[in-house]
């Protein structure tokens, strides 16, 4: 969960000839498969593909992160270079320890989609209360599953006949033959 504060500010209030102040306000933003899912059931196109967002779906995104209740609408306009840089880091962030060997990650180029992600999710048997993770959690947990449900890599013949190699001269000199 990220925590962000938006600053109040002064504005002119015309009908009452009057400036008015707002107070600054401590927005809770989640990045996660829930998220992803509220606006992509509005958007109706996948959030997670590497084409061009408009400023109104970033925004809109903001809001389907929101899990502060009954936000005021002018808080989201309000939101600084600085809120914008803090919510960008926390998107891209790890958010986890793990880390895997290969450094060259299998690009698959099927469109990713929360029913997708939902998919993978229900056949590996992640519960549900995972939904709510940080969206780049979830991903290394579903690859994890990925590496320890995939069988070891086969023996080829060589290295096959090296071990029984190995394990014939292992016997012998336990049994004191020659063969």
């Amino acid at each position: 969960m990220l925590t962000i504060l938006v600053p109040g500010t002064e504005l002119w209030d015309e009908s009452s000839q009057e400036f008015k102040t707002t107070e600054d306000y401590s927005l809770e933003l989640e990045h996660s498969l829930v998220s992803l899912s509220k606006w992509e059931s509005i958007v109706e196109k996948p959030f997670l593909n590497n084409g061009e967002k408009t400023n109104e779906e970033i925004l809109f995104y903001i809001k389907c992160m929101t899990i502060s209740p009954g936000v005021p609408s002018d808080v989201y306009v309000r939101l600084t270079k600085d809120n914008y840089n803090d919510i960008n880091n926390y998107l891209n962030a790890k958010m986890t320890a793990t880390w895997f060997n290969d450094d060259k990650q299998q690009r698959n180029r099927e469109v990713i989609t929360t029913e997708l992600i939902y998919y993978w999710m229900f056949s590996l048997q992640i519960p549900i209360e995972c939904e709510t993770w940080h969206i780049n959690r979830l991903f290394t947990l579903i690859r994890v599953f990925s590496v320890k449900n995939t069988p070891g890599r086969k023996m080829s013949r060589k290295d096959l006949a090296a071990q029984r190699t190995a394990l014939n001269e292992q016997r012998l000199k336990q049994l004191g033959t020659s063969g």
